[in-house]
């Protein structure tokens, strides 16, 4: 998608130290001088990076900055190893670049489904039984464990919306975007406002996250590169779903199914793709529908009888907002990217 939104974390990260070794002398009945027998310490664990193709934004980072694996247990007699620490897989969505915090510089760009090991955790230290020679036959010292690695980092993610609101301008897109995330976009009580796409990260609970594209008002006529024309219209083709805004009040005289079926006739005819998209109707301004409007019945047996799934909100008044955010989630949770 043809936008600079980059979402940013900055992270610290610690694996863990190995174990130390252990200093110990075999200690048997009948036997005089037992040699050396200390184990070595386990290895700390490490800190993985591993592509999760279900996230699409980094809001997971923005609550848990710090990240420490296991260390390794130290060694014990009878030669017994300690045991290797935990490993931490930490998952991120493809495409994030991980940069050191100090220098800036890229240390990898997770968009393969390798795992890449950010931080390596420290060796275990050798027990005594490693320094024994024929001259020094009771080493009375071991070595320690060495600290696991540790790194400040930064990750950064070029957003790609995973869901359009589409709409005609004016029925409350922008409202909804910020009330549902942290976007500012512009808000006004006029056409056109949306020159640009506004993107926002909405967060439904902790790993559930999405992308959300506020699309310019498109007008009858965008296909043919009238009025906003493609560039927005590009915007929206790499969407999984598409929430359609409508303002079932009438406030402006019009009505709810000629607009949906002109914004969807308008999609057809950009591209047949994007009209096959899913899509959920966001029935917008409902706090303000005349007690003897139709509008809101008309819509939803008109829209049902498509296929499609009608939300009633109010994005101004934050009704309905929250259930809206929730079946997005649910339904972006069982469908394939866009390739």
């Amino acid at each position: 998608m043809a936008t600079s939104f980059i979402d940013k974390a900055r992270i610290s990260v610690r694996a863990g130290n190995g174990g130390n070794g252990s200093v110990s002398f075999h200690r048997e009945k009948y036997v005089a001088a037992g040699g050396p027998d200390g184990g070595d310490g386990g290895r700390g664990g490490s800190i993985i990076l591993q592509v999760d193709d279900n996230m699409s934004t980094l809001m997971d980072f923005r609550y848990k900055r710090k990240y420490v694996a296991g260390n390794g247990a130290d060694g014990q007699g009878a030669r017994k190893t300690g045991k290797d620490g935990t490993d931490l897989v930490i998952k991120v969505p493809r495409g994030t670049l991980v940069r050191d915090a100090e220098t800036g510089e890229i240390m990898q760009d997770m968009s393969g489904s390798e795992p890449y090991v950010l931080c390596k955790g420290g060796r275990g230290g050798w027990g005594n039984s490693h320094f024994a020679t024929p001259t020094r036959q009771v080493p009375r010292f071991a070595k320690a464990g060495l600290p696991g690695e540790a790194h400040d980092v930064i990750l950064e993610l070029k957003l790609l919306a995973d869901v359009g609101l589409v709409g005609f301008p004016n029925v409350g897109k922008s409202t909804l975007l910020s009330v549902v995330s942290k976007a500012q976009p512009k808000i006004a009580n006029y056409h056109f406002t949306t020159l640009f796409p506004n993107l926002g990260v909405v967060w439904v609970e902790d790993g559930v996250s999405f992308v959300m594209a506020d699309i310019p008002g498109i007008i009858e006529g965008a296909s043919e590169g009238a009025g906003l024309g493609h560039d927005f219209l590009r915007h929206v083709d790499r969407c999984r779903l598409l929430v359609h805004v409508v303002d079932v009040s009438g406030s402006e005289g019009r009505d709810p199914v000629e607009d949906f079926d002109a914004i969807n006739a308008e999609l057809k005819q950009y591209s047949p793709d994007l009209a096959e998209r899913p899509q959920i109707v966001a029935a917008n301004k409902v706090d303000i529908l005349p007690p003897d409007s139709d509008n809101l019945e008309r819509l939803r047996s008109h829209v049902e009888a498509l296929g499609y799934t009608l939300l009633e909100i109010s994005a101004a008044a934050h009704q309905g907002t929250r259930e809206l955010v929730k079946k997005t989630a649910e339904m972006l949770s069982v469908l394939p990217p866009v390739t």
